[in-house]
């Protein structure tokens, strides 16, 4: 113990801790490189290719190092490619295009506000001050957006731009097209990370991977039983970047979190978005942050699987120009431009799902009109919103009583008119002076569905990963939703991708 450094001891005390916590046998946890025998070798290896993974790896390859990105799917992107497409950017040439005043403060106010005051703000400083690059940097690689500055809630300002293809796969695309095109730059799928591996002296030298590895979602948690494929181990010269997602679909490792996350509750997420990756960051000291707070987004419907496809129609419509009523009485119930977690919250209250009772959106033809068609079009053909003459049809259809939900609209409308939401204090001057009065009327039925989960590993401004004694852990690296601290509580809509991206791109310029 005379040799054994303060640094070493509290490294090895945090993981033995952690291991005991995990069921595991800390002695066994850590693989040591004096134990493997490499398959591979590269200067930069990365977990994951989303937004984050992809944009270190551009990064780091255009820097002249070497690089592979695993992904353990069939297919690249993850979360990022069934995004919606929002990305929130303050202080952008749209925002000066359409007369927006924003600023660093208001941005970094919006979050810590939504965030409960949880945020780890030098890291909301960094998106601040880089927004505008990371925005540039999707558009060198390719991507396109739509000339519409959109508004989520909880934003203070419209400050968020909206993909050509109204989905994330609008910038994952591009981007993976330009790191293909890189000499130096390698992209292995059906590749599973499952360790990290240290030097001697605690450094990220490589991982444990199983190539042709196949995922199979039928069984409770890929990360713990599905044992197939290939076993190699990938050195990683310069180090290794942590860019593996969230794990809201991680039934297991979920409701460990968070009681009420039971098995049968629906999530946005893909298939693959499980804890593993994150439990081996723990393994070799990342000091984790936050991991208990997990997001429920409210724009969604109990009537679709999964991500589904109302959501631009409940946030861009039905939530800025319309309301929302509880079926049962007909009336508001809470304040539909607050933030994620306050208006899930209020969602819940009301919900009986063993009635199949849900909330009702809705709003008139001239909001629907200012969606992109296809947002409106599309989920219409799918039968999840309907299209009304009359507010009286609207009622009958989803059982409201028809003479409350007509005076909840005239109630409303006044607000809306006077510029004072009297009620639950929606802003109405974002409204843009719209009403609930022009048929034909839309409508569809709302849920929270799991979406984000807002705890991780600790990183620091130049994403290096952090250990229990707030020390870089030498040689590891972390960027996107596998991270903590930088949204607290609950993270506002269209930040994502900017969180994501940014990180990816400070992680892939400062490793090595």
């Amino acid at each position: 113990m005379k040799d054994l450094s303060r640094r070493n001891f509290v490294k090895m005390s945090a993981v033995g801790a952690g291991m005991m916590a995990l069921g595991m046998n800390a002695d066994a946890a850590v693989m040591k490189e004096k134990d493997v025998k490499w398959d591979e070798d590269f200067d930069v290896v990365i977990i994951g290719s989303g937004f984050a993974g992809l944009a270190a790896g551009i990064k780091a390859a255009k820097r002249g190092l070497n690089v592979v990105i695993i992904e353990k799917m069939g297919r690249i992107g993850g979360n990022s490619v069934v995004n919606g497409g929002i990305f929130a950017v303050p202080n952008s040439e749209l925002q000066k295009k359409n007369g927006v005043k924003d600023s660093k403060e208001l941005f970094i106010s919006d979050c810590v506000k939504a965030g409960l005051g949880l945020n780890h703000v030098e890291l909301l400083e960094v998106l601040a001050d880089r927004a505008v690059d990371t925005f540039n940097f999707t558009v060198e690689n390719g991507a396109k957006y739509l000339d519409k500055l959109l508004l989520e809630g909880g934003h203070s300002v419209p400050r968020t731009y909206y993909t050509a293809n109204t989905s994330g796969s609008g910038i994952v695309q591009p981007l993976m097209e330009s790191f293909q095109k890189l000499p130096n730059a390698t992209v292995k799928t059906r590749t599973k990370f499952d360790d990290f591996i240290l030097d001697d002296s605690g450094r990220v030298v490589g991982v444990q991977v199983r190539e042709n590895y196949r995922f199979d979602n039928k069984l409770f948690s890929d990360d713990r039983e599905n044992k197939g494929g290939d076993k190699k181990f990938i050195k990683a010269k310069k180090g290794v970047v942590l860019a593996s997602g969230g794990f809201c679909s991680d039934k297991f490792f979920r409701k460990l979190q968070d009681p009420r996350a039971v098995p049968e509750f629906d999530t946005t997420n893909h298939p693959g978005a499980t804890a593993g990756a994150l439990i081996s960051a723990f393994k070799v000291g990342a000091l984790p942050v936050q991991i208990g707070w997990i997001q429920y987004i409210p724009y969604k419907c109990p009537d679709e699987k999964g991500n589904g496809i109302t959501s631009k129609f409940a946030a861009q419509a039905s939530f800025r120009y319309g309301f929302s009523v509880d079926p049962k009485t007909g009336k508001r119930y809470m304040n539909e431009l607050a933030d994620r977690k306050i208006r899930a919250d209020a969602m819940f209250k009301i919900i009986d799902a063993k009635a199949n009772s849900y909330p009702i959106n809705l709003c008139d033809s001239v909001a629907a009109a200012k969606l992109v068609p296809s947002d409106l079009e599309n989920p219409m053909k799918s039968g999840v919103i309907k299209k009304f003459d009359t507010l009286d049809e609207l009622a009958k259809e989803y059982k409201i009583p028809a003479e409350e939900l007509k005076k909840t609209a005239e109630r409303y409308n006044g607000f809306v008119k006077s510029g004072v939401d009297e009620d639950f204090g929606k802003p109405m001057k974002l409204t843009d002076g719209i009403t609930v009065a022009t048929p034909p009327f839309y409508a569809m039925r709302g849920a929270p569905k799991l979406h984000h989960t807002m705890g991780g590993v600790k990183i620091n401004t130049k994403a290096q990963v952090l250990d229990i004694n707030d020390e870089p852990i030498p040689g590891f690296y972390a960027a996107g939703e596998v991270t903590g601290g930088t949204h607290g509580a609950s993270r506002l809509g269209s930040c994502a991708i900017l969180d994501c991206l940014t990180f990816g791109m400070i992680a892939g310029e400062n490793i090595g």
